[in-house]
């Protein structure tokens, strides 16, 4: 599926995503990763929702973006809410999805010029 914007000003937009793919100004991944507006974080650990921990969110915690949209897989599914304490005492907003629902969010809200902060798991199937 297609989703990039027309006008990206130079920041990491999504151009397409498709189950185990998501493709990043014209560069394609496989694995998981962490997209920042200025910053492609790729082979990010976790290949399943059962393995995030909080200190996976440590690069974003240094970015202090605004808001975190967390993308499980094909679907949607909910961690365990005991790794989201550092975003919450940093005041970093954060929403899980599946991954092709994240993609867009993620353009979305960087087409509204908001500093987010897209984590994909790219791996198993997020069931």
């Amino acid at each position: 599926m297609k989703i990039a914007l027309d006008s990206a000003g130079g920041v990491n937009v999504i151009d397409s995503y498709a189950p185990g793919c998501v493709r990043v100004r014209g560069r394609q991944f496989t694995t998981s990763m962490i997209v920042l507006p200025d910053q492609l974080l790729p082979d990010w650990p976790p290949r399943h929702v059962r393995e995030l921990s909080a200190g996976h969110f440590a690069p974003i915690l240094e970015k202090r973006p605004e808001l975190l949209i967390l993308g499980t897989g094909d679907t949607q599914v909910f961690p365990d809410p005991g790794i989201f304490p550092d975003l919450m005492q940093l005041r970093i907003g954060f929403e899980v999805m599946d991954n092709a629902a994240a993609c867009r969010t993620y353009n979305i809200l960087l087409a509204e010029g908001r500093p987010a902060a897209l984590a994909l798991i790219i791996g198993e199937s997020g069931d």
